[in-house]
């Protein structure tokens, strides 16, 4: 439940897969982020609905009814970290700050909250963490400039171009361009991260979704949920070896477990594929797209 509920986070706001998508494509990250409420909230529905199926059938005990006042207790001690997600969305939509000063925002309120309200982190940690971040970053940065080499060259042979005239000499419909884009983006979800997903096919694909008339806010998300799956399915899922790794259970034990979710997960991106109102509804309805 843990591995394909963790995917979630990088479709629903703030997401910085969605702002990489967003740079990669020159598309509005603010139309993106209201995209991925929406379907966000449909596909955490879904994973529930599953998850009470199982619990149901295979009869898990289930924990006592929260009184109120435990319920106002939970509320108010995880306030802080709650607001931070309004003060992210709020900060943007308000034209207080960008989405990538939001960043900057976002990182400076939860290192104040975590080390001096929460206390989850003591100040002797910090070096220790800032080293790791900036390990990370360093990985990222040298993906997204392999990305933009890569990106450069495909440009530069008119590869996109080329692709997009075969498509179009072949007659594919928009039906079957979005059912072969599902099917390259679930076999990169194979040996790949979201991120170098999204950097390197975003700009590949863009081009020819919009020679199609495929809008780009609904091919983000659809990258975006392709990159879900990606992460719970086997035999690279990163979800599923973390899960194993720290469940201490065995590799093959953890993937039988998750096939439910899994179809679920699949089901939910057949719909975002073909009912792009799902994603583009609240965008449209706010005259963001």
């Amino acid at each position: 439940m843990i591995s394909t509920s963790g995917a979630l986070g990088i479709l629903v706001p703030p997401s910085i897969i969605l702002v990489l998508y967003g740079v990669s494509t020159n598309t509005s990250i603010g139309a993106l982020f209201m995209a991925g409420i929406v379907p966000g909230i449909l596909l955490a529905l879904m994973l529930a609905a599953v998850t009470f199926f199982v619990a149901q059938r295979n009869g898990y005990p289930k924990m006592p009814r929260a009184t109120i006042g435990q319920q106002f207790t939970a509320f108010r001690e995880s306030i802080w970290g709650l607001s931070l997600i309004a003060i992210v969305l709020g900060g943007i939509y308000g034209g207080i700050f960008t989405p990538t000063e939001a960043a900057a925002v976002a990182a400076t309120y939860a290192f104040f909250i975590t080390v001096f309200v929460y206390k989850e982190l003591k100040l002797s940690e910090v070096p220790k963490v800032l080293l790791q971040a900036a390990s990370m970053s360093s990985m990222l940065l040298y993906i997204i400039t392999n990305a933009v080499l890569f990106s450069f060259l495909m440009t530069h042979e008119q590869i996109p171009q080329e692709m997009a005239a075969w498509i179009i000499d072949k007659n594919f419909s928009v039906w079957m361009f979005l059912l072969v884009v599902n099917v390259i983006l679930l076999l990169a979800g194979n040996v790949m991260d979201p991120s170098s997903i999204l950097l390197i096919m975003a700009p590949i694909l863009f081009p020819l979704a919009t020679k199609l008339g495929v809008h780009p806010v609904h091919l983000g998300i659809l990258m975006i949920v392709n990159t879900e799956v990606g992460l719970c399915h086997p035999p690279v899922g990163l979800n599923l070896y973390i899960a194993s790794s720290i469940a201490k259970m065995g590799i093959s034990e953890i993937t039988i477990s998750v096939l439910p979710w899994l179809c679920a997960m699949l089901v939910f991106l057949g719909l975002i594929t073909y009912v792009p109102e799902i994603s583009l509804w609240l965008p449209r309805l706010l005259g963001m797209i």
